[in-house]
């Protein structure tokens, strides 16, 4: 199996990428600066800024090849805040920076390789990492992040439900707080407390638990889930 997974620097995307690599699965990875330690001949990565839409353009090659990735998995995301006190200006910059990251370049992607199967008259399978966010909203400096990743899980469920019949399934997941650096960063900003306590569990998720779940889904072997969002957040929200 080849899969296309942005965001395989840390966290959550290095932890699927490291799952499907241990599978012996082939991986072209991409990050915005860092390059993760896969010494493997499986893993291809690709530096690309999601940000910039020039940028995105060097992973068309990888959607328009001869060997097509049967697995696209966008992982890669912003988390930036903004006040709704700050000036019109910046506030509407950090929604832009944020739209493009989780939600415009995630689609396009999306758009590409069903394009590419479709041509080949092969199926795929899509799998999109929003946010529990994106169900129960967030606090109003991270407004823009809970309307992308909310945004994503539609356009997931649109694909879901346009292009089954073409053998293409599409899901999406949608974490709480994950051991990652981002939840570290918010421990910083908030305190251990804060992460923690609306949890049924005893601790945050670790990004190994998602990479499980996404292999399942990438194996194929749940495909009349497809349009689904698959929730691991400790408990903390229930659905």
């Amino acid at each position: 199996m080849k899969l296309l997974v942005t965001g395989t620097s840390r966290g959550i995307g290095y932890s699927i990428a490291e799952k499907f690599l241990e599978e012996g699965h082939e991986v072209v990875g991409t990050s915005r600066s860092e390059i993760p330690a896969f010494n493997i001949d499986n893993y291809q990565h690709i530096q690309c800024d999601l940000a910039l839409e020039s940028d995105l353009a060097k992973l068309m090659s990888i959607l328009q090849g001869d060997k097509l990735p049967e697995v696209l998995i966008n992982n890669a995301g912003m988390f930036a805040e903004a006040d709704f006190d700050i000036n019109d200006t910046e506030w509407i910059a950090n929604w832009d920076k944020t739209m493009q990251v989780n939600l415009r370049a995630p689609a396009l992607l999306c758009k590409w390789a069903l394009n590419a199967w479709n041509k080949q008259h092969i199926g795929g399978r899509i799998i999109n990492v929003s946010s529990r966010a994106g169900y129960r909203g967030d606090t109003q400096e991270y407004a823009s992040y809970a309307a992308s990743k909310g945004g994503l899980i539609a356009f997931t469920k649109s694909i879901a439900r346009s292009y089954g019949k073409y053998g293409v399934t599409a899901y999406s997941i949608a974490p709480g707080f994950v051991d990652t650096d981002m939840a570290r960063e918010s421990i910083e900003v908030y305190g251990a407390e804060y992460l923690t306590k609306d949890l049924a569990l005893d601790s945050i998720a670790p990004p190994e638990q998602i990479a499980e779940i996404v292999y399942l889904l990438a194996e194929g072997k749940l495909t009349h889930a497809t349009g689904q969002t698959f929730h691991i957040n400790s408990g903390s929200y229930l659905v």
